[in-house]
């Protein structure tokens, strides 16, 4: 168990990559501790650089560590030996940014080959590949070879391949980075989908927030090859430290942007407070707004706002005018901070 309750299924313990060469060393990874729940969806990101790709290929020793210890599911992959690594890989599903299929192989046949390698029956094979077929969506395309298939069918095509040894880990490197927006969604919808049914633990590894923010439950932020910051989704949008993880979140909530907008528009008012309300979780879905000017004599102008949803909860900012009698006015702040959840802060005073 780990210290919030969870089971762990991955702990790793300082591990670093090193790559050497004649000129120079390159630390790709530096002295990285990490533990994840089991059933958790848990990204990482970073920019390009960042080693979060190095990161991923190690836990299943596609590169091979420098230093440091992994475990998984209480077995130790950093001391196995080539045998037993190629057995307990059959528990580590991976998916990969543009799907290493095999060409001159059919659908159907690019899934059942890691089962092939396993030394399953053709029976057991086909009846294997037949359960993640209809998993997956691709029902009807079978014998289509990858050359026949958008990016989006092959992905599947990928996943399904990635699920056929029954794995308890699946690691995902940009696995929606070659897709376009809406094939990304469905992606991501049929990653959390498998995630639901089978209790997987998907380890998904991006560049871009607007993934983390859809569908993880925690996330890690890496930079130069180190975590610089982690938690749960909800908490890092809200609270983000580090000024890289100000700079993903800004990508999904334009925040700059956001920012330059009010700064215009303060300019037009010349009465009232502008004020700045940040709702969290449940208090997204309450009409506020529509309370406050019933139960107060203040005009209420909504002047910009954004809420996204993340998989731990909705969060969002809304900016208002409240215009009106400064007793009033402050009533009605009165009233939102002390008997709803809302955070409230008092941009600009013209009163």
């Amino acid at each position: 168990m780990d210290g919030k309750g969870g089971i762990l299924v991955i702990s790793i313990e300082g591990l670093n990559k090193i790559f050497k060469s004649n000129k120079s060393n390159i630390t790709a990874v530096d002295d990285l501790t990490l533990d994840i729940n089991e059933g958790e969806i848990f990204g990482v990101i970073g920019y390009s650089g960042a080693g979060k790709s190095t990161f991923v290929r190690l836990l299943n020793r596609l590169e091979e560590p420098t230093g440091g210890k992994i475990v998984i599911d209480q077995q130790e992959i950093t001391a196995l030996n080539s045998k037993q690594l190629r057995v307990a890989r059959q528990e580590i599903g991976m998916i990969f940014q543009h799907f290493n299929l095999l060409w001159s192989r059919t659908v159907k046949d690019n899934i059942a080959f890691p089962l092939e390698i396993a030394g399953v029956s053709k029976i057991e094979r086909e009846e294997r590949v037949q359960e993640l077929i209809e998993l997956v969506g691709l029902a009807g395309r079978e014998s289509a070879y990858p050359s026949q298939l958008s990016g989006g069918q092959k992905q599947r095509v990928g996943i399904a391949r990635s699920l056929a040894n029954n794995p308890k880990v699946l690691l995902c490197d940009e696995a929606t980075s070659a897709l376009d927006p809406e094939t990304t969604n469905s992606i991501l919808d049929l990653l959390v989908d498998i995630n639901k049914k089978l209790g997987l633990t998907v380890i998904l590894i991006t560049h871009e927030m607007h993934v983390i923010r859809k569908i993880c439950n925690q996330v890690a932020v890496m930079e130069e090859g180190r975590i610089v910051e982690q938690g749960d989704v909800l908490d890092v949008f809200l609270r983000p430290e580090k000024p890289v993880t100000k700079k993903f979140v800004e990508q999904v909530m334009g925040t700059n942007d956001e920012d330059d907008g009010v700064a215009h528009l303060i300019d037009t008012y010349d009465s009232g407070k502008l004020i700045r309300l940040h709702f969290i979780g449940e208090t997204t879905n309450q009409a506020l707004i529509s309370q406050v000017a019933k139960r107060f004599a203040i005009d209420i102008n909504i002047l910009q706002g954004k809420i996204t949803q993340t998989q731990r909860g909705a969060y969002g900012t809304l900016f208002v005018q409240a215009d009106g009698e400064l007793s009033e006015i402050n009533k009605a702040i009165d009233f939102i901070t002390n008997e709803t959840s809302v955070e409230v802060e008092v941009v600009r005073d013209a009163n």
